[in-house]
């Protein structure tokens, strides 16, 4: 076997720098006297690996095992390799560095191109696909089209039991032509459903088993059995959409497929021209493998169209948490909350050591891009890109809490990555991921525009083993995430950064936080979310604005000793709970962010020079506000004291009101108004004036529910702002904010 290099890291390599960092991943130099340099190309059939006769990425495998006495560099010429299997590594495979030529963008893709497109009269067009794939996702010209969905169908009409579901007759669904090529979606609070419909009966539907039983109450199966959040819970509301049939498809980008005939068909979107376009659907799951091997280095690599087939089977998606699925017909009762799958991915690393990714990037995925699970340790991502994934970006760890020290992940590093665009398809799934994981660390990475929570670390909910796993010392510092709990989603009670279970020594340092489920109707999307029986975790000089909840939440009191200290916030949050937790020297309520926490900010993130949207100044916190009548204790104050969490209500009247008087005629550049998520105010109207009689009122109606927030840009001149009901019924508010 060949000697690699390998390093074990200790506690104080997580505070590398990025200069250091980047030395040290730097890939061994072509040519040098003791490595052994192979070529491989997307069509190379050569048995020597030359430059002149580059091998296959196989063949340049086995030709990487023949060689002794030196370390193997295996270069990949420019180009798309189309792969119809993984790359399979082992530990035969160890010690090689597998590395883009210099100059090239190698891209291992699992993709299948669908051609010989006709034209039908409706505008649409149609392609046959070949045997063996299934297009679940469809990618024009690189761009991700949309399988024909429909619009939601209320609870009401679409009533989901244990056994199935009405709704049939109302949504036309018996009409179809293959009703059992469609899949219903549902979201429920943080979970995520896609289940294909097994059978039609007058108003009836059922579903493929044993999706439909994995996504209702009473499996047993799951850690703390939510049956709160299942298809035929109460909290159930919807059917968010039917998908995948021919009777759907009417917007342009749109495409559905057809079982049985084979076919694909597609509404072009406008100055697309099937007879030019390319085409391509994910169909090869898993581009490359690594079990049990060692220091392995993979950069400059390209992985794209890498196909997730569960959701297609029977299985289906019957979502649990951050993208990971309860599988499986039967299983013993688990109170751990080990009966999960997680997404299929581009690169998987089963039981790794020292195993590098480095300056690749993710595209165009049907499920995820990394896993490293089953005991990998010591390994890193780092440096690459992450950009239209049906699932998550990586996955570190597993979800047993007490594995034996050889399955234990520890010591693994996901740092410097971009991650944008992610959870596209299955909308639980969260940025970064990282199970029941020993001295991990999470560091400057730069997240973007996410429909559930950034970056999660932990597991087991409020099950006893969460309070004494190997969950320890883990790292989540410098990050920078912005738009996550993405409210067009309809994912609920996440955060930005979320953490579960007790895991002494872990810090969360350093992130910059901004827009965590902004614009939601309800209290959402905190900033940092330890949740369930999260303990020993301290909290610091981290900057968070814009949220759609608390800056910081530790709600249950099985939740101990977290320290939260040092850090910025536009809000303010109620003390942690448990035993021991501490809040000290926060600065909260924040109108500007002073100087230290813009510059903590802007090192945030894989870009070490960020944007920092700062805060914009707020005049209402400085005036004097008043109500029409006051509920209880709740005074009109509580909606100008910088805090989010805190509410003001009035009673029920006709035109019940809520303003602030400024002191004197200001400009107005722009009005926000937070509602009462416990009590919505809807149908209100924001009032501008000089006299404090409203005589000389500028008014703009706002129809609908209040978000949080509702923002109104004014451009005017005005003392007094008043939020008025158009009708009967309470203004509720947390926070109105007037900005020059």
């Amino acid at each position: 076997m060949r000697s690699g290099f390998r390093t074990a890291r200790t506690g104080a390599t997580v505070f590398m720098s990025a200069v250091a960092l980047s030395l040290a991943l730097l890939p061994a130099r072509a040519g040098a006297a003791d490595t052994a340099v192979l070529h491989a190309a997307p069509h190379g059939s050569g048995s020597a690996c030359g430059s002149a006769d580059p091998c296959s990425l196989d063949g340049a495998r086995d030709a990487a095992r023949t060689v002794t006495g030196k370390s193997v560099r295996v270069e990949l010429a420019d180009g798309t390799y189309e792969l119809s299997h993984p790359l399979a590594l082992d530990d035969k495979d160890s010690g090689v560095t597998w590395a883009a030529a210099p100059g090239a963008r190698p891209v291992l893709s699992g993709g299948r191109a669908l051609t010989r497109w006709s034209a039908n009269a409706d505008g649409t067009w149609t392609a046959p696909v070949p045997e063996g794939v299934t297009p679940r996702q469809l990618f024009v010209d690189g761009v991700r089209a949309v399988r024909a969905r429909g619009d939601s169908c209320a609870a009401s009409v679409c009533d989901a039991t244990k056994t199935g579901m009405t709704g049939a007759e109302r949504t036309g669904i018996n009409r179809w032509e293959r009703p059992t090529d469609a899949e219903a979606v549902i979201r429920v609070r943080w979970r995520d459903y896609h289940c294909r419909i097994a059978s039609v009966s007058g108003d009836l539907m059922t579903f493929a088993q044993p999706c439909w039983t994995n996504a209702s109450s009473g499996t047993g199966r799951t850690g703390p059995a939510w049956d709160t959040t299942t298809v035929d819970s109460s909290r159930y509301a919807k059917v968010s959409f039917f998908e995948n049939a021919r009777e759907l498809l009417d917007k342009p980008g749109e495409f559905v497929w057809d079982s049985a005939a084979r076919t694909v068909t597609y509404l072009p979107r406008e100055g697309e021209n099937p007879r030019r376009f390319r085409a391509v659907t994910p169909a090869t799951e898993g581009l490359v493998t690594l079990d049990g091997a060692h220091d392995v280095r993979l950069t400059g690599i390209g992985f794209a169209y890498a196909a997730y087939r569960q959701p297609d089977t029977d299985e289906g998606y019957a979502g649990t948490q951050a993208g990971l699925t309860l599988t499986g017909a039967t299983g013993p009762v688990d109170h751990a909350g080990r009966h999960y799958t997680k997404p299929a991915a581009a690169l998987t690393v089963r039981g790794g050591r020292g195993v590098v990714v480095d300056d690749a990037s993710f595209a165009r995925l049907g499920g995820a891009g990394v896993v490293f699970e089953r005991g990998t340790q010591d390994s890193t991502v780092t440096r690459s890109r992450f950009t239209d994934l049906s699932s998550g970006a990586a996955y570190i760890g597993d979800t047993e809490p007490l594995p034996t020290a050889e399955l234990t992940g520890a010591r693994n590093t996901v740092s410097y990555n971009t991650v944008r665009h992610t959870g596209v398809e299955y909308t639980d799934a969260v940025g970064i991921w990282a199970g029941y994981e020993a001295d991990t660390t999470i560091d400057h990475n730069t997240l973007e525009d996410l429909p559930y929570s950034g970056i999660s670390v932990g597991w087991g909910w409020n099950q006893p083993e969460a309070q004494q796993s190997v969950l320890r010392d883990n790292r989540i510092t410098n990050n920078r995430i912005t738009n996550a709990m993405r409210v067009a989603y309809d994912q609920h009670d996440g955060g930005a950064i979320y953490t579960q279970g007790a895991q002494p020594g872990t810090v969360i340092c350093g992130n910059y936080l901004n827009r965590s489920a902004y614009g939601n109707t309800e209290r959402d999307g905190n900033g940092i979310y330890l949740d369930e029986q999260s303990s020993h975790i301290t909290v610091t000089r981290n900057v968070l604005t814009r949220l759609g909840y608390k800056w910081v939440s530790n709600w249950a009191d099985y939740g101990i000793d977290n320290h939260a200290t040092g850090n910025w916030t536009d809000t303010d949050a109620p003390a942690l709970g448990g035993t021991g937790s501490t809040m000290t020297d926060n600065h909260t309520k924040l109108d500007r962010l002073p100087a230290e926490a813009l510059k903590v900010a802007g090192s945030a993130g894989a870009d070490p020079h960020g944007n920092v949207e700062q805060l914009r100044r707020d005049l209402a916190r400085t005036g004097t506000a008043t109500q029409s009548s006051t509920d209880g204790t709740a005074t009109a104050a509580r909606a100008t004291d910088g805090d989010t969490s805190t509410d003001t209500r009035t009673q029920s009247e006709p035109g019940a009101w809520w303003q602030v008087d400024l002191g004197a005629v200001r400009h107005i550049g722009q009005v926000e108004v937070w509602n009462d998520a416990s009590m919505t105010t809807g149908g209100f109207d924001i009032q501008l004036a000089r006299s404090a009689d409203f005589s000389d009122a500028t008014t703009a109606h706002i129809p609908g529910k209040a978000l949080r927030p509702t923002l109104l840009d004014t451009n005017t001149e005005a003392r007094y702002v008043r939020i008025k009901l158009n009708g009967t019924g309470r203004v509720g508010l947390s926070h109105v904010l007037v900005h020059p």
